[in-house]
């Protein structure tokens, strides 16, 4: 029996601060640049405002990067278009900076960090900080067997948790999350569908690495013999996660749940960390609150997902890379919006206004006091 219950969470979250967002919907009217002119980062630079508890936004100076690899042993059936049990390399990618998203962070000057939850290699092939972590080497096969054992299920979702908390302890104040997997979007998919009630065709998209139409069949296929066994355990998220998930999909979603109790922004990458926030929601509905869509990565499963949770994309540059680079290219529109409710000033407002105001009626009083006397001298 574990001793972890996802559902706790529901009464450790709080939704960001609505009287502070209130005060910062007036103070944005009072800006010198009118409202609405400045589109949807009105709308982001309220919300950091009520997730900062603080009316006058405060600039987003220490952003990071969190990337949860692993690997999963569905994509032994070819769903996916890089080798099985291959994470190791995209994770060596961003370690030699030479994958998109550490490219664009290194020229941005913000932190990576990669957490190996579950990948599938030796660990002497990456740096100790790294592989540290890991709850398993490699998830199960979900068509046919759980990803993960309920121990680890629970090892997986308190190791994203306790990152959270160093990361919130550490000062950083918002996080742009995704993983480096082979095979995850298989997953990610099942449990969107098993949690939207919707069929495998609907939900199997061609992967970041792209898919022939044969490798989507079987993908489709693999879809739907998992989701056979996911619905049985619909009633319990962290069973759920142990079922059809795997140990970075468990990580990312204690992870995400800890960030939302620690109060800590995140802006959500693709399919993997839609999956992952979907899970958290059903714990935690107010969870998703402290959350953006970074982007829409053109997975079908994803856009379901971002739907059930209200969450609008800030960008749709049809970006299906992964890796955490949608979400990052999103981030500057954060900052920006960050920046300008924070630094643009307020309308003058004369402190002689009111009496400028008052004049004529002073003046009209006067007139009538001299009208007054000159017929009392008349008379």
């Amino acid at each position: 029996m574990s001793s972890l219950n996802l559902d706790d969470f529901s009464d450790l979250i709080e939704r960001p601060d609505g009287s502070v967002r209130r005060d910062a919907e007036e103070r944005r009217e009072r800006l010198t640049v009118a409202p609405g002119a400045l589109g949807r980062l009105d709308e982001l630079g309220e919300w950091l405002s009520a997730a900062q508890q603080s009316a006058v936004v405060k600039p987003v100076e220490r952003p990071r990067v969190l990337l949860f690899a692993g690997d999963h042993g569905v994509a032994e059936l070819g769903v996916s278009g890089r080798a099985a049990s291959g994470a190791h390399e995209l994770v060596r990618a961003a370690l030699d900076g030479v994958s998109p998203l550490s490219i664009l962070a290194r020229r941005a000057g913000v932190p990576v960090r990669i957490v190996d939850a579950g990948l599938d290699c030796d660990p002497g092939l990456l740096p100790e900080e790294i592989t540290r972590h890991r709850v398993r080497r490699g998830s199960g096969r979900i068509d046919v067997t759980d990803a993960l054992t309920a121990e680890e299920a629970e090892r997986a979702v308190r190791l994203g948790m306790r990152i959270a908390d160093e990361e919130a302890d550490s000062g950083t104040d918002l996080v742009v999350l995704g993983d480096l997997s082979v095979g995850g979007t298989t997953p990610a998919a099942t449990l969107i569908a098993a949690l939207c009630g919707t069929d495998a065709s609907v939900v199997t998209g061609r992967g970041g690495a792209g898919i022939d139409d044969l490798a989507w069949m079987r993908k489709c296929a693999a879809i739907r013999d998992a989701l056979r066994r996911a619905r049985p355990v619909l009633g319990d998220q962290l069973e759920l996660l142990a079922t059809v998930g795997g140990a970075d999909i468990a990580a990312m979603t204690g992870f995400l749940l800890q960030c939302a109790v620690r109060r800590m922004p995140v802006i959500l990458d693709g399919v993997v960390s839609a999956a992952s926030a979907l899970v958290a929601q059903r714990a935690a509905f107010r969870a998703p609150d402290w959350w953006l869509a970074g982007q829409l990565s053109g997975e079908p499963a994803q856009a379901k997902a971002l739907d059930r949770m209200a969450l609008n994309p800030l960008l749709d540059q049809g970006v299906t890379v992964g890796e955490g680079t949608g979400a990052f290219l999103a981030l500057p529109l954060v900052q920006a919006a960050a920046a300008l409710a924070a630094e643009l000033p307020e309308r003058d407002r004369p402190d002689d206004q009111d009496d400028q105001d008052d004049l004529p009626d002073q003046q009209d009083a006067g007139g009538e006091s001299e009208d007054a006397d000159t017929t009392e001298s008349a008379e």
